[in-house]
C-alpha cells in the first residue's frame, strides 16, 4: 500500500512539472509588414521568417508568422491598413521592412503600444523612430542598415580618380535618402566635383531622370539605400551601360538588378538580427531601452557583366572593404 501512495505521488508530482513546463511555453503572434517588393526587402523578409522558425524549433516558446505576412507596394493606405488589420487580430509583434513602413507603424501603434522592431530603417533618428540609437524611448526598436556614404564615393573615386561630375538619383519621398545625399553633395563639394540631382517618386520618373543625368554628361552615379529607385533598376540599368555610366548605389541588390556596384550591409544577417531581436522583445525585453543594432557597411557588390560593359575596372576596391562580392544580373537572389 506505502508502495501505492509514494508512486502515486511521484506520479502527481512528474505531471505537475510537465503542467508547469506546457505553462512556460508560449506561442507568439508576429507581424511583418514589407514596404514594397524588392530584391534586398525580399532578403530581409525571408531571412526573418527563417530566424523565427529556428527560434521556434530550438525552444518551447513559438513564434507565429504565417497569415500576418503583407506587403504594401509602396502605397500608405495600403501600408495603413495593413497595420490596422495586425493591430484588430491581436498580433503580439509587429516588424516593418524599411522606413516608411515603420513610419506608419509606429503611429498605427501610438496608441496600444504593441512593439515594434523595425529592419532597414536607415537613419532611425533622423526619421523620427526613435529617440537615439542607444534608448530609443518608446515601443519601436531594431535594426538599422544606415549607409556609409563617404566609403562608397571613395569607391567611385578609386575606380576612376578623373570624375568630373557625378548624378545624384534618388527619391524626395524617402527619409532614408535625405542624409546620404546631404552626405554625398558635402563630399563632392569638398572634391571640387561638380553634382547633378534627379529625384523620382515612380518608374517612370526614375526613369526620366535616369535619361536627364545621362543627357548632362555625368560621369557616374550615386544612389543611397532609396527603394523607389531600386524598383526602377531593372528598367534603368541598361540605359547607364549604353552611356558608360557606372551606377554605384547602397545595396547589393542595386548590383544583382544591374547597377555597377552596390556597397552596404549583408541583407539576410540584418533580417536575422531582425528576428534575434523579435525573440528578446517578446521574451521581456523593454523596446524602450534596447538598442537599435547597426552593422558593418564593408561589402562591395559588383556586377561582373555590367563592368565588363563598360571597361571598368574594380580591382582597387579590395583594399578599401571588408569583401568584394561579385554577381550577375538577376531579377532576385537565388
Amino acid at each position: 500500500m506505502k508502495k501505492k501512495v509514494l508512486a502515486s505521488v511521484a506520479a502527481s508530482v512528474m505531471a505537475s512539472i510537465m503542467l508547469a513546463g506546457t505553462a512556460m511555453a508560449a506561442e507568439y503572434k508576429v507581424g511583418i509588414i514589407q514596404f514594397v517588393d524588392d530584391a534586398s526587402l525580399n532578403q530581409i523578409e525571408a531571412a526573418i521568417e527563417a530566424e523565427l522558425d529556428a527560434k521556434s524549433e530550438e525552444g518551447e516558446d513559438k513564434f507565429i508568422y504565417e497569415g500576418n505576412v503583407y506587403n504594401g507596394q509602396a502605397d500608405a493606405t495600403t501600408l495603413n491598413q495593413i497595420a490596422t488589420q495586425l493591430i484588430a487580430d491581436g498580433v503580439d509583434v509587429i516588424v516593418p521592412i524599411a522606413t516608411p513602413a515603420a513610419q506608419i507603424v509606429q503611429t498605427a501603434t501610438e496608441d496600444n503600444q504593441i512593439p515594434v522592431v523595425f529592419s532597414a530603417v536607415s537613419d532611425p533618428v533622423g526619421a523620427g523612430l526613435a529617440e537615439s540609437m542607444e534608448a530609443p524611448g518608446a515601443n519601436i526598436t531594431g535594426t538599422s542598415d544606415a549607409l556609409n556614404t563617404n566609403a562608397i564615393l571613395d569607391l567611385m573615386f578609386v575606380a576612376n580618380p578623373d570624375i568630373k561630375s557625378v548624378g545624384l538619383l534618388y527619391s524626395q519621398s524617402e527619409d532614408a535618402s535625405k542624409q546620404p545625399i546631404e552626405d554625398a553633395k558635402a563630399y563632392l563639394d569638398e572634391k571640387g566635383v561638380e553634382y547633378v540631382e534627379k529625384t523620382g517618386t515612380n518608374n517612370t520618373e526614375v526613369t526620366q531622370a535616369a535619361d536627364a543625368l545621362i543627357a548632362a554628361g555625368v560621369d557616374a552615379v550615386f544612389t543611397p539605400t532609396d527603394n523607389t529607385i531600386m524598383t526602377a533598376e531593372l528598367g534603368i540599368y541598361e540605359k547607364f551601360i549604353d552611356a558608360g555610366i557606372p551606377h554605384y548605389a547602397g545595396a547589393d541588390s542595386f548590383a544583382l538588378n544591374g547597377a555597377f556596384c552596390g556597397y552596404g550591409v549583408d541583407y539576410t544577417n540584418l533580417g536575422t538580427a531582425t528576428a534575434d531581436m523579435v525573440v528578446e522583445i517578446l521574451q521581456g525585453a523593454d523596446p524602450a531601452a534596447t538598442p537599435i543594432q547597426t552593422f558593418d557597411n564593408g561589402i562591395a557588390t559588383v556586377n561582373t557583366e555590367t563592368a565588363e560593359a563598360i571597361g571598368l575596372d574594380y580591382s582597387g576596391f579590395a583594399e578599401l572593404c571588408t569583401g568584394v562580392v561579385e554577381t550577375v544580373t538577376a531579377e532576385e537572389f537565388e
